[in-house]
């Protein structure tokens, strides 16, 4: 069974946390020094986010350029965020697809660590378990 019943709830929870995390100045001013943007393409419900230092943008609102683009399924994106799931073995499977530069996604994975915290307890503020 999926972890997200549709489209709505994928944004809602999505959407949430990297709203949080746009609001922590550190997490921002980490992606400027970096020149880093963050297009995740979600399947199975459809869901995409753009992140940048200046935006959350989520569904038609996000731009289609980025520095980075990455996709993946929300089941994935749930036990990635969960910690169930590491992102080299997730790459390696296939799970997750990355398009851009090498170097940009090695700065970007630490300046996401907040998220793998926030995440469980947002998931679950949505009904969706663990």
């Amino acid at each position: 069974m999926p972890a997200f019943p549709n489209e709505e709830t994928a944004a809602k929870v999505f959407g949430e946390l990297f709203t949080i995390l746009a609001a922590d100045e550190e997490f921002t001013s980490k992606l400027r020094e970096s020149n880093l943007s963050v297009r995740l393409i979600h399947t199975k419900p459809d869901c995409t986010v753009f992140v940048s230092a200046d935006e959350v943008a989520v569904g038609e609102q996000a731009p289609d350029e980025a520095t980075i683009t990455i996709k993946m399924s929300c089941d994935t994106a749930h036990a990635l965020w969960l910690g169930k799931l590491m992102m080299p073995a997730a790459v390696a499977t296939g799970k997750v697809r990355i398009r851009g530069k090498v170097a940009k996604v090695l700065e970007l994975v630490p300046i996401l660590r907040p998220a793998f915290d926030r995440y469980p307890e947002i998931a679950a503020g949505y009904g969706i378990s663990a």
